[in-house]
């Protein structure tokens, strides 16, 4: 990444305007390299130099990923009017303009999203054509019949006429009432659909894995983080 301006960097960075940049600067907010800079218009080299704003380091990557827990009653989009969005969980140092949720999961299902301001990425990883799976771990009302499996398996046909690919279905439970599902496409609400489509409806839905990359058990719900460049490459891997 070659030198830019120090305020133009933290404005497109941060989500912020230039002026408030400048405001910031001004007040010795920022600092760079660990000393506090009075001079907005300076250049910086993002792949080098560490910038601080309020204490707090912001990154320097050309594109963002980061895993979110997202908890329930959270809406997975950019921006909402009167819901909290998963954007509003994203804390100062890691927002930037541009950030938004590659995939979405509904208000009442909990799990792993991933944020971007990627869009390539998140194309190839949504596409059904590229076959990357997302895991998601059901608990249903019902005891999930053995003909529900192979028909899951087969894909199926909802009564709207929404034809769904086949879906790796596996019970995890002696009641047969928790079931891992793994789908590579994500229409509206296709888990809840197709478990009622065969008589069992979901109770609780949380999606556990994107590719072969698994939600950090550290991260809280509503906690979030970068994701290391091994862990980017996971996501394009067919999970085990």
């Amino acid at each position: 990444m070659s030198a830019q301006r120090l305020d133009k960097w933290i404005a497109n960075t941060c989500g912020l305007s230039r002026k408030e940049v400048k405001d910031f600067v001004r007040a010795g907010r920022v600092c760079v390299n660990g000393e506090t800079v009075h001079n907005a218009g300076m250049q910086i080299d993002p792949d080098s130099d560490v910038l601080c704003l309020d204490g707090k380091t912001y990154t320097a990557q050309q594109h963002i990923y980061i895993m979110l827990h997202k908890p329930l009653g959270v809406v997975s989009a950019s921006r909402d009017r009167t819901q909290k969005t998963v954007l509003d969980l994203v804390p100062a140092p890691l927002f930037r303009k541009g950030l938004f949720p590659a995939g979405r999961l509904d208000k009442d299902t909990s799990g792993f999203v991933l944020l971007t301001d990627d869009g390539d990425f998140a194309h190839r990883i949504l596409s059904p054509k590229n076959h990357i799976q997302k895991t998601y771990l059901a608990l249903i009302s019902e005891p999930l019949p053995e003909a529900a499996l192979e028909t899951l398996a087969a894909g199926i046909t909802l009564r709207d006429g929404t034809k769904l690919l086949p879906a790796e279905v596996r019970v995890c439970t002696q009641d047969r009432r928790t079931v891992q599902i793994k789908i590579c496409e994500g229409k509206y609400h296709q888990i809840r659909r197709m478990l009622a489509a065969v008589g069992c409806p979901v109770q609780t839905l949380t999606r556990t894995h994107m590719g072969a990359l698994a939600l950090d058990p550290a991260l809280q719900p509503g906690e979030c983080r970068l994701l290391t460049e091994t862990e980017k490459e996971k996501i394009t891997q067919r999970s085990n």
